[in-house]
């Protein structure tokens, strides 16, 4: 099994002078998962390099089992730091894709054609596509073969109004996931704050907070096996 995982570049939260990036949870949980099941994972960004994370996320209030790995991993921490540049990447190297969250997908993830590109040739292969939290804003610009959004008429979820209500970023974030979502065609669904969820639509597989990754990370390997 060969995995992409693909993270932000974007650090900046806006106008805030706040940093933003990608959610570790939402990393070192499907990582983990994948990992331990012998995938092979490569990581890549927008601009290559160090993927920023994002500082919400690394506190003790925000700790799992699997955050406190990732900070003891050198192996995965130096793979954070050193990702490959996304015009690097050829999908059929590949057999799924993953798309961690964070807020900083609603900045470059959202608007980046090579992205954009890369995830519509994943599905052309009919390969697994992984998007948690804020990831699906990756899917903005994503189109079918026939030109019509990748998302009209499919199962999804992603990090809801209320949601981000909560955090208080409502009015600081460029879009909404859920209304983006909803926006392109998307048969949305929820189910309440902070609560596991993931949804899968034939290879298009969305998890709609932080944690739901492990449920994104278990139906990937599902579709996968």
């Amino acid at each position: 099994m060969n995995i992409l995982f693909v993270l932000t570049s974007h650090n900046e939260l806006g106008d805030t002078g706040k940093k933003t990036g990608f959610w570790i949870e939402e990393f070192a949980n499907p990582y983990y998962t994948l990992l331990d099941k012998g995938a092979d994972i490569t990581l890549a960004t927008p601009k290559g390099g160090l993927a920023p994370i994002d500082p919400s996320s690394d506190t003790p209030d925000a700790s799992t089992n699997d955050t406190e790995r990732f900070k003891n991993d050198a192996v995965a921490q130096d793979k954070i730091k050193n990702t490959l540049a996304l015009s690097k990447i050829d999908p059929s190297d590949y057999d799924a894709v993953f798309y961690p969250g964070g807020h900083g997908p609603l900045w470059d993830l959202a608007n980046d054609t090579t992205s954009i590109a890369l995830i519509e040739t994943f599905n052309r292969q009919k390969k697994p596509i992984g998007f948690v939290c804020h990831a699906p804003a990756a899917l903005k610009g994503v189109k079918n073969e026939d030109g019509s959004p990748l998302v009209k008429g499919k199962k999804v979820t992603g990090f809801t109004n209320t949601e981000e209500e909560a955090v208080q970023l409502t009015n600081v974030v460029p879009f909404l996931v859920e209304d983006m979502l909803k926006e392109t065609g998307g048969i949305y669904s929820k189910k309440s704050d902070w609560a596991p969820y993931a949804i899968q639509d034939g290879n298009l597989i969305t998890g709609q907070n932080p944690a739901s990754s492990e449920l994104v990370a278990e139906k990937l390997l599902a579709s996968l096996n």
